[in-house]
């Protein structure tokens, strides 16, 4: 945890205040942003939707990819989104929910101090004079704590992919401008190794809702033709 990233507490952020924009610009170099099956829908009709590997951990992650280049978001410009869905993650900052320091299991919501939307003076506050918590403040919580939720649904519905083999890495490639792009390290469902499997956990994936997910992934492959006419009018 960086030094501007704090647990909120009033003590801290008596004063603190967010400003009420629609300004991304903490997203601007972001070429993924995680998803959350809940998203794939409306995202599949505008970006594709690939899996990546922590080189750390070796957890795979649902994304949304950006960009064709590192530090590459094609969806925002001159301050604006230009998409029509924006991804949920994009939308709870300068907020975040992570474990604490002494109990994995215990969470609690930081700030990114250092956001151009935190402010003193402008924008809805954290807290009243009383030290309460502000209604604003409670609706964020509780987005928050919705979208962990959803985290933890998403983690499931990876971890049986990577069960049952159904993930395979991928090399995307494509030409523009007489250039060929690759982008390396991303992982699709394997239709070929879904074809294959058993009735019994075909079964299992209808059950637990996995296979519009899969699906909307699937079709969201074809945003890569997307990807590359934004950056060619770029």
């Amino acid at each position: 945890m960086t030094s501007a990233i704090q647990a909120i507490n009033y003590a801290n952020h008596s004063q603190v205040k967010i400003k009420s924009t629609r300004d991304y610009q903490h997203a601007k170099g972001q070429q993924v942003v995680p998803l959350i099956i809940h998203e794939f829908s409306r995202a599949s009709g505008e970006m594709p939707i690939v899996f990546v590997k922590n080189g750390q951990t070796g957890e795979f992650q649902s994304v949304a990819l950006l960009g064709l280049t590192a530090n590459e978001n094609l969806f925002y410009s001159e301050d604006k989104w230009l998409a029509n869905y924006l991804p949920a993650l994009i939308t709870h900052h300068p907020f975040a929910l992570v474990p604490t320091q002494n109990d994995e299991n215990q969470l609690q919501v930081v700030i990114k101090e250092d956001s151009h939307l935190v402010s003193n003076e402008e924008g809805d506050a954290l807290f009243d004079d009383e030290g309460n918590e502000t209604e604003y403040m409670e609706k964020r919580k509780n987005a928050l704590g919705q979208y962990f939720e959803h985290s933890q649904t998403t983690k499931a519905f990876t971890d049986f992919l990577v069960e049952k083999s159904l993930l395979s890495e991928q090399n995307l490639s494509m030409k523009l401008n007489g250039e060929n792009i690759g982008i390396n390290g991303v992982y699709l469902v394997d239709e070929k190794a879904l074809s294959a499997l058993s009735d019994k956990d075909f079964l299992i994936l209808r059950q637990r809702g996995y296979l519009a997910p899969i699906y909307n992934h699937l079709s969201s492959l074809h945003q890569l033709t997307s990807l590359a006419k934004l950056k060619s009018e770029k």
